[in-house]
């Protein structure tokens, strides 16, 4: 049924059988969750062959060095090099570090409110004002840095093929704005991939900042779900090209590879940015995990071998984001109240309900034991400013209980719906 075209009398006929439905389900006393895009037990067991691939003392060695000790501040050569192939980068520009590409980020973001950039004229929080763009929906996470940083943050909205370019042109002609988060393959949450046209304007478009920075956090480099491997243009080289080689800041870990909770983080920049982090954090550390560092590159011996493995996940991860647009399709199509978009890659799906709604499915499915990603989350201070986008990630249940999540979600959704038009 179309419920935008439906009568009032039909709408609260639909609404009646929907409340039914609703009480059922939450008599059943679920416990389902789908909040965060965290690998199931099948696919970390993918890696166990990784705990094992250093046997004795003699393989504790990456050439010359021993991985036991200190040293290596920007992680082992092989490492490096093992992340350089997967950003098409020089290895001299690659610092492998801890598991976590996030608090790379972070401390990055920090280092650059503390001292400033090479490029900068003073620290950041010593400027005026400080202001970040924001692609929208886009990842809680990178919005939780800026706003404990006080840092003000701008809305843009997303397209298919990634950040609204009009949008950011006009917002950078501000000295304020300093930066912009950006996850450019199969985007959290869209899915979308940035298009050749869009690399190419972030990297060299005009700003009235000098010390402007691409937080490019290519979280999901590998993480197809289909048989197409997009190319995504290199921003380092297009940044080089474009006379801007210090603005790309690019990330990626193995969190969603191997062990979400032991992993390996990595990080790529210019000549000028490497020495720029050296200095700083040869205060901060002495080292990261080379162990650790040593068992990725033996566990990945090329990069076929990681190519077999994220096959391997995709068999596991390609089912269940089907089952879930089969089910929103089977459910919500033709209700004119709900939009989506089938992603072709990463770990997340972007629900759009009728505005004003999100809240409330949210609510409805909570207390009816789905927990989902707050509504409001993918915007910037947990603020939707239409109240319509919701984040879903299927990656952790098992098929079943991701069924009987969706069969919870697509009830609340058209309840919701209901509520709003008969409000």
């Amino acid at each position: 049924m179309d419920l935008l075209k439906a009568s009032k009398d039909e709408l609260k006929s639909e609404k009646e059988k929907l409340e039914k439905e609703y009480a059922a389900l939450c008599a059943k006393g679920l416990k389902l969750d789908m909040s965060r895009g965290k690998p199931s037990k099948a696919q970390l067991d993918l890696s166990a062959g990784m705990l094992t691939v250093l046997s004795d003392n003699s393989q504790l060695y990456d050439g010359d060095t021993d991985v036991r000790n200190y040293g290596l501040l920007f992680g082992i050569p092989s490492c490096r090099k093992f992340f350089a192939d997967l950003f098409q980068v020089p290895a001299d520009n690659v610092i492998a570090g801890g598991n976590a590409s996030l608090t790379m980020m972070y401390d990055t973001m920090l280092r650059l409110w503390t001292f400033g950039a090479p490029d900068s004229d003073k620290p950041w929080k010593d400027e005026e004002k400080v202001k970040w763009l924001c692609p929208v929906p886009g990842y809680d996470r990178h919005f939780a840095i800026c706003e404990q940083l006080g840092i003000e943050m701008i809305n843009v909205p997303m397209t298919e093929s990634g950040p609204c370019t009009d949008t950011i042109k006009k917002y950078v002609s501000d000295p304020a704005v300093k930066g912009i988060w950006c996850v450019p393959k199969y985007s959290n949450p869209t899915g979308a991939i940035y298009s050749d046209e869009t690399v190419k304007t972030l990297a060299s478009m005009k700003t009235a900042a000098k010390d402007f920075r691409i937080f490019w956090d290519n979280a999901y480099i590998v993480h197809h779900l289909t048989e197409e491997r997009p190319a995504l243009l290199n921003v380092f080289d297009e940044c080089k090209k474009a006379g801007y080689p210090n603005r790309p800041l690019i990330f990626a870990s193995t969190s969603k590879i191997t062990y979400a909770g032991a992993g390996v983080a990595a990080m790529a920049c210019s000549d000028d940015n490497i020495a720029w982090i050296k200095k700083i954090t040869s205060i901060q550390t002495i080292g990261p995990d080379k162990v650790n560092q040593l068992r990725h590159v033996k566990f990945f011996t090329e990069k076929t071998t990681l190519d077999a493995h994220m096959k391997k996940h995709a068999e596991l991860l390609k089912p269940k984001f089907d089952a879930v647009c089969d089910i929103l399709e089977k459910e919500l199509s033709g209700t004119g109240v709900a939009s989506w978009i089938r992603p072709k890659g990463g770990y997340f799906l972007s629900f759009d309900s009728l505005p004003g709604c999100a809240k409330r499915i949210h609510e409805l499915c909570k207390n009816a034991g789905v927990v989902l990603t707050s509504a409001g989350a993918t915007f910037p201070y947990g603020k939707d400013p239409e109240d319509k986008n919701i984040r879903i990630a299927p990656s952790l249940p098992p098929i079943s209980e991701l069924e009987a999540a969706m069969e919870v979600f697509c009830v609340c959704v058209k309840l919701a719906a209901i509520e709003k038009l008969l409000g």
